[in-house]
């Protein structure tokens, strides 16, 4: 999950916040399904692009996809908000975890 939070954030600031403007992280949490938002407010698309051996970048939605359990972007007026879920275990009253 940190890895995924790192990288839809990286994005964000690398290639989604033209200077000047601002972006934000939100984390939620409701029954057992933490959820990860990344807004901006630039323009372009996010995609996750087809890998090849010799690239050395480019893997971050390709890697946050593979990941998560959910994932997917929400375009607005102005920029766009980049989303993964992750189902987290429950924890037993006896202190056992189970995933679901």
């Amino acid at each position: 999950m940190r890895l995924c939070v790192s990288e839809l954030t990286t994005n964000a600031l690398l290639h989604g916040v033209p200077p000047g403007r601002e972006m934000s992280v939100v984390l939620a949490l409701d029954n057992g399904l933490l959820r990860v938002e990344v807004r901006d407010s630039g323009d372009g698309e996010p995609e996750v692009r087809r890998l090849t051996a010799d690239e050395c970048t480019g893997r971050g939605l390709w890697v946050v996809r593979e990941i998560a359990d959910d994932f997917g972007v929400i375009d607005h007026v102005v920029g766009k908000t980049v989303w993964a879920e992750f189902k987290l275990p429950t924890i037993r009253l006896d202190g056992a975890s189970s995933s679901g």
